[in-house]
């Protein structure tokens, strides 16, 4: 009975101490993002899909605090030619103010494969965009760049006042 019981309390030490060892020292995955910013600008980087046969393509988000604005743009990584600019108005995407004072945050995510979107976070207001860009495919313009605001929430209460609802 006596050598059952320390066989069973060897093993078991042994499994947590495997299982511990595992968990410390097994490799995570690293978040690979691509972001900067600089004064009143943030670039952020990230795929973009562009059919089901395309190039690799790079999609690059650009926000400009004093314009109020988001920008982006795909990058053919095998010409490493850039298509036109598509923007945004995020004062009116996200319902500030003249002059308020407004706090952006901004990085990408991947939700398929080869395919980014970018969340952009407003810190006064509270509310989050979730934003992809896109080529056209379509007969009209084509290779033209798109750019999709997938949805538009608050991240926390929204504040006291008449325009507290988000945009649908």
């Amino acid at each position: 009975m006596k050598t059952m019981r320390g066989t069973l309390l060897l093993g078991g030490g042994l499994m947590l101490g495997l299982l511990a060892g595992w968990l410390l020292f097994s490799q995570s995955v690293p978040a690979l993002v691509a972001n900067d910013r600089y004064q009143d600008y943030i670039l952020a980087t990230g795929p973009v899909a562009a059919g089901p046969v395309s190039p690799d393509l790079d999609g690059v988000w650009l926000l400009d605090y004093r314009a109020g604005k988001l920008l982006g743009t795909v990058v053919n990584r095998a010409t490493g030619k850039i298509t036109g600019f598509v923007e945004a108005d995020l004062v009116k995407e996200f319902g500030i103010p003249p002059r308020a004072d407004c706090h952006f945050l901004m990085t990408t995510g991947k939700i398929g494969p080869g395919q980014s979107v970018l969340y952009v976070a407003e810190v006064n207001s509270g509310r989050l965009g979730v934003y992809s860009l896109a080529m056209n495919l379509d007969g009209q313009n084509p290779g033209a760049v798109q750019m999709r605001r997938h949805d538009m929430v608050f991240f926390r209460a929204p504040p006291p006042g008449p325009k507290a609802e988000a945009k649908p």
